[in-house]
Protein backbone atom coordinates (compact mmCIF):
# COMPACT_ATOMS: atom_id res chain seq x y z
CA UNK A 1 0.00 0.00 0.00
CA UNK A 2 1.56 3.37 -1.42
CA UNK A 3 1.87 5.70 1.93
CA UNK A 4 0.66 8.69 0.48
CA UNK A 5 -2.01 10.15 -2.30
CA UNK A 6 -1.95 13.01 -3.76
CA UNK A 7 -5.17 13.49 -5.40
CA UNK A 8 -6.61 16.14 -7.07
CA UNK A 9 -10.35 17.56 -6.74
CA UNK A 10 -10.88 18.89 -10.42
CA UNK A 11 -14.11 20.95 -9.46
CA UNK A 12 -15.10 22.52 -13.38
CA UNK A 13 -18.00 24.61 -15.28
CA UNK A 14 -19.68 21.99 -17.61
CA UNK A 15 -20.68 22.94 -20.88
CA UNK A 16 -23.61 21.80 -21.71
CA UNK A 17 -24.13 18.20 -23.82
CA UNK A 18 -20.59 19.79 -25.52
CA UNK A 19 -18.41 16.26 -24.88
CA UNK A 20 -15.29 18.20 -26.81
CA UNK A 21 -15.41 21.23 -25.15
CA UNK A 22 -15.87 20.03 -21.55
CA UNK A 23 -13.02 17.45 -22.77
CA UNK A 24 -11.03 20.27 -24.18
CA UNK A 25 -11.18 22.60 -20.78
CA UNK A 26 -10.41 19.62 -18.34
CA UNK A 27 -6.86 18.95 -20.49
CA UNK A 28 -6.20 22.87 -19.86
CA UNK A 29 -6.64 22.51 -16.45
CA UNK A 30 -4.89 19.07 -15.98
CA UNK A 31 -1.53 21.13 -17.66
CA UNK A 32 -0.98 22.46 -14.07
CA UNK A 33 -0.62 18.89 -12.90
CA UNK A 34 2.25 18.36 -10.50
CA UNK A 35 4.70 15.11 -11.15
CA UNK A 36 3.55 14.12 -7.67
CA UNK A 37 0.34 13.84 -8.40
CA UNK A 38 -1.71 10.16 -8.24
CA UNK A 39 -5.16 10.82 -9.55
CA UNK A 40 -7.40 13.31 -10.34
CA UNK A 41 -11.21 13.04 -9.99
CA UNK A 42 -13.68 14.70 -12.47
CA UNK A 43 -17.04 15.11 -11.44
CA UNK A 44 -20.26 13.30 -12.58
CA UNK A 45 -21.26 13.36 -16.37
CA UNK A 46 -18.25 15.49 -16.92
CA UNK A 47 -18.77 15.48 -20.49
CA UNK A 48 -22.45 16.21 -21.10
CA UNK A 49 -23.85 17.55 -17.71
CA UNK A 50 -26.74 16.06 -15.87
CA UNK A 51 -28.15 14.95 -19.28
CA UNK A 52 -31.44 12.63 -19.24
CA UNK A 53 -30.30 12.00 -23.14
CA UNK A 54 -28.32 9.32 -23.38
CA UNK A 55 -29.32 8.17 -27.02
CA UNK A 56 -27.64 11.27 -28.23
CA UNK A 57 -24.77 11.43 -26.08
CA UNK A 58 -23.82 7.94 -24.62
CA UNK A 59 -20.42 6.42 -25.33
CA UNK A 60 -19.17 2.90 -25.89
CA UNK A 61 -16.02 1.63 -23.46
CA UNK A 62 -13.64 1.97 -26.51
CA UNK A 63 -15.41 5.31 -27.70
CA UNK A 64 -13.54 8.56 -27.56
CA UNK A 65 -13.87 9.66 -23.94
CA UNK A 66 -12.34 6.70 -22.75
CA UNK A 67 -10.14 7.20 -25.21
CA UNK A 68 -8.59 10.22 -24.04
CA UNK A 69 -9.26 9.64 -20.30
CA UNK A 70 -6.15 6.88 -21.23
CA UNK A 71 -4.13 9.15 -22.96
CA UNK A 72 -4.62 12.08 -20.47
CA UNK A 73 -3.10 9.43 -17.66
CA UNK A 74 -0.03 8.20 -19.96
CA UNK A 75 0.97 11.79 -21.11
CA UNK A 76 0.87 12.79 -17.01
CA UNK A 77 1.40 9.15 -15.41
CA UNK A 78 -1.71 9.77 -13.23
CA UNK A 79 -5.17 7.80 -12.80
CA UNK A 80 -8.07 10.04 -13.29
CA UNK A 81 -11.70 9.25 -12.97
CA UNK A 82 -15.00 10.67 -13.40
CA UNK A 83 -18.65 9.55 -14.28
CA UNK A 84 -20.04 9.25 -18.11
CA UNK A 85 -23.29 8.05 -20.01
CA UNK A 86 -22.15 4.66 -21.62
CA UNK A 87 -24.02 2.86 -24.15
CA UNK A 88 -23.78 -1.24 -22.85
CA UNK A 89 -25.98 -3.72 -25.65
CA UNK A 90 -29.62 -1.93 -25.57
CA UNK A 91 -28.93 0.09 -22.15
CA UNK A 92 -27.28 3.07 -21.04
CA UNK A 93 -25.46 3.43 -17.47
CA UNK A 94 -24.18 6.44 -15.69
CA UNK A 95 -20.74 4.76 -15.03
CA UNK A 96 -17.75 6.23 -13.02
CA UNK A 97 -14.81 5.09 -15.02
CA UNK A 98 -11.52 4.94 -13.60
CA UNK A 99 -8.38 4.80 -15.61
CA UNK A 100 -5.09 3.85 -14.11
CA UNK A 101 -2.00 4.97 -15.40
CA UNK A 102 -1.16 2.37 -17.39
CA UNK A 103 -4.32 2.42 -18.93
CA UNK A 104 -6.18 -0.13 -17.38
CA UNK A 105 -9.92 0.35 -16.50
CA UNK A 106 -12.27 0.04 -13.37
CA UNK A 107 -15.57 1.08 -13.64
CA UNK A 108 -18.90 1.55 -11.15
CA UNK A 109 -22.14 1.62 -12.37
CA UNK A 110 -24.79 3.85 -10.68
CA UNK A 111 -27.21 2.52 -8.18
CA UNK A 112 -29.17 4.83 -7.05
CA UNK A 113 -30.65 6.61 -9.67
CA UNK A 114 -32.03 10.34 -8.96
CA UNK A 115 -35.81 9.58 -10.16
CA UNK A 116 -36.81 12.92 -9.48
CA UNK A 117 -34.46 14.39 -12.50
CA UNK A 118 -35.70 11.50 -14.41
CA UNK A 119 -32.50 9.46 -14.52
CA UNK A 120 -34.32 6.31 -13.49
CA UNK A 121 -36.28 6.66 -16.97
CA UNK A 122 -33.39 7.14 -18.85
CA UNK A 123 -30.50 4.70 -17.47
CA UNK A 124 -30.30 1.27 -15.93
CA UNK A 125 -29.20 1.24 -12.75
CA UNK A 126 -25.77 -1.33 -11.84
CA UNK A 127 -25.27 -3.60 -9.79
CA UNK A 128 -21.37 -4.32 -9.14
CA UNK A 129 -20.01 -3.09 -5.75
CA UNK A 130 -17.81 -0.46 -7.27
CA UNK A 131 -14.79 -1.57 -4.99
CA UNK A 132 -11.89 -1.33 -6.77
CA UNK A 133 -7.61 -1.23 -5.71
CA UNK A 134 -5.12 1.82 -6.90
CA UNK A 135 -1.25 1.75 -5.44
CA UNK A 136 -2.67 -1.14 -3.04
CA UNK A 137 -5.21 1.25 -1.56
CA UNK A 138 -8.93 0.00 -1.76
CA UNK A 139 -10.89 2.37 -3.21
CA UNK A 140 -14.79 2.54 -2.85
CA UNK A 141 -16.49 4.33 -6.19
CA UNK A 142 -20.06 6.11 -6.00
CA UNK A 143 -21.99 8.46 -7.86
CA UNK A 144 -24.03 11.16 -6.46
CA UNK A 145 -27.12 10.29 -5.47
CA UNK A 146 -25.66 7.76 -3.99
CA UNK A 147 -24.68 9.33 -0.77
CA UNK A 148 -28.07 9.57 0.42
CA UNK A 149 -28.00 5.59 1.22
CA UNK A 150 -25.66 5.02 4.05
CA UNK A 151 -26.25 1.26 3.78
CA UNK A 152 -24.68 1.45 0.39
CA UNK A 153 -21.74 3.26 1.47
CA UNK A 154 -21.35 0.86 4.37
CA UNK A 155 -17.49 -0.26 4.94
CA UNK A 156 -17.77 -3.83 5.46
CA UNK A 157 -13.40 -3.43 6.23
CA UNK A 158 -13.36 -3.79 2.58
CA UNK A 159 -12.02 -0.50 1.42
CA UNK A 160 -9.61 2.77 2.55
CA UNK A 161 -10.39 5.84 0.57
CA UNK A 162 -14.88 6.63 -0.58
CA UNK A 163 -14.79 8.76 -4.11
CA UNK A 164 -17.86 10.62 -4.95
CA UNK A 165 -18.70 12.49 -8.45
CA UNK A 166 -21.46 14.22 -8.48
CA UNK A 167 -24.03 17.13 -10.43
CA UNK A 168 -25.34 18.04 -6.57
CA UNK A 169 -27.48 21.41 -7.23
CA UNK A 170 -27.34 24.61 -4.62
CA UNK A 171 -30.91 23.96 -2.95
CA UNK A 172 -29.48 20.93 -1.20
CA UNK A 173 -25.63 22.07 -0.86
CA UNK A 174 -26.07 21.49 2.73
CA UNK A 175 -27.03 17.66 2.87
CA UNK A 176 -24.43 17.84 0.38
CA UNK A 177 -21.61 19.08 2.48
CA UNK A 178 -22.90 16.89 5.99
CA UNK A 179 -23.51 13.79 4.03
CA UNK A 180 -19.49 13.70 2.93
CA UNK A 181 -18.46 14.28 6.05
CA UNK A 182 -20.96 11.73 7.67
CA UNK A 183 -19.71 8.95 5.09
CA UNK A 184 -16.00 10.08 6.59
CA UNK A 185 -17.14 9.30 10.20
CA UNK A 186 -19.31 6.90 9.94
CA UNK A 187 -17.04 4.56 7.60
CA UNK A 188 -13.23 5.41 9.23
CA UNK A 189 -12.57 6.16 5.65
CA UNK A 190 -11.24 9.30 3.93
CA UNK A 191 -13.93 10.56 2.05
CA UNK A 192 -13.42 12.70 -1.02
CA UNK A 193 -16.90 14.24 -3.63
CA UNK A 194 -16.14 16.03 -6.33
CA UNK A 195 -19.46 18.03 -7.61
CA UNK A 196 -19.35 20.50 -10.86
CA UNK A 197 -20.16 24.39 -10.95
CA UNK A 198 -22.19 26.45 -13.29
CA UNK A 199 -25.67 25.68 -14.49
CA UNK A 200 -27.77 24.25 -17.12
CA UNK A 201 -30.97 24.59 -19.31
CA UNK A 202 -33.00 23.42 -16.47
CA UNK A 203 -32.12 26.27 -13.94
CA UNK A 204 -30.40 24.13 -12.12
CA UNK A 205 -27.18 26.22 -10.20
CA UNK A 206 -24.37 24.07 -9.15
CA UNK A 207 -21.72 25.31 -6.90
CA UNK A 208 -18.89 23.12 -6.08
CA UNK A 209 -17.98 22.51 -2.87
CA UNK A 210 -16.20 19.50 -3.48
CA UNK A 211 -14.38 18.57 -0.47
CA UNK A 212 -12.23 15.68 1.23
CA UNK A 213 -12.65 14.39 4.91
CA UNK A 214 -10.25 13.02 7.73
CA UNK A 215 -11.57 9.23 8.86
CA UNK A 216 -12.47 11.41 11.91
CA UNK A 217 -14.20 14.14 9.60
CA UNK A 218 -11.97 16.88 9.60
CA UNK A 219 -12.08 18.81 7.02
CA UNK A 220 -8.66 18.13 4.86
CA UNK A 221 -9.25 20.68 1.30
CA UNK A 222 -9.88 23.85 1.24
CA UNK A 223 -12.99 25.53 1.23
CA UNK A 224 -13.21 26.41 -2.03
CA UNK A 225 -11.34 26.49 -5.10
CA UNK A 226 -11.49 24.12 -8.61
CA UNK A 227 -8.29 22.95 -8.03
CA UNK A 228 -8.33 21.00 -5.24
CA UNK A 229 -4.64 18.79 -4.02
CA UNK A 230 -5.13 16.90 -1.10
CA UNK A 231 -2.57 13.67 0.84
CA UNK A 232 -3.96 11.07 2.10
CA UNK A 233 -2.05 8.77 4.80
CA UNK A 234 -1.63 5.22 5.11
CA UNK A 235 -0.19 5.23 8.27
CA UNK A 236 -2.58 7.60 9.78
CA UNK A 237 -5.47 5.81 8.65
CA UNK A 238 -3.94 2.18 10.09
CA UNK A 239 -3.05 4.31 13.45
CA UNK A 240 -6.65 5.80 13.58
CA UNK A 241 -8.54 2.16 13.04
CA UNK A 242 -6.26 0.59 15.80
CA UNK A 243 -6.84 3.34 17.60
CA UNK A 244 -10.28 3.20 17.47
CA UNK A 245 -11.89 -0.33 16.24
CA UNK A 246 -15.13 1.62 15.59
CA UNK A 247 -15.60 -0.41 12.54
CA UNK A 248 -15.46 -4.02 14.24
CA UNK A 249 -18.97 -3.03 15.75
CA UNK A 250 -20.32 -2.53 12.85
CA UNK A 251 -23.81 -4.26 12.35
CA UNK A 252 -24.16 -7.47 9.85
CA UNK A 253 -26.35 -7.40 7.11
CA UNK A 254 -26.77 -8.24 3.43
CA UNK A 255 -27.79 -6.39 0.40
CA UNK A 256 -30.13 -7.02 -2.10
Amino acid sequence: MQENLSIVLLEIQLTWEAPQANRNSIAQKLERLSADVDLVVLPEMFTTGFSMQPEKFAEAMDGETVRWMQEQAAKYNIAIAGSIAIREKDSFKNRFVFVHEDGAIDFYDKRHLFGMGGEVAAYTAGKTTGIIEFKGWKVCLRICYDLRFPAWCRNQSDYDLLLFTANWPNPRIQAWDTLLQARAIENMAYCIGVNRTGTDPHGNYYPGHSAAYHPLGERISASSGDWQEVQVSASTLKKLREQLPFLQDRDSFEME
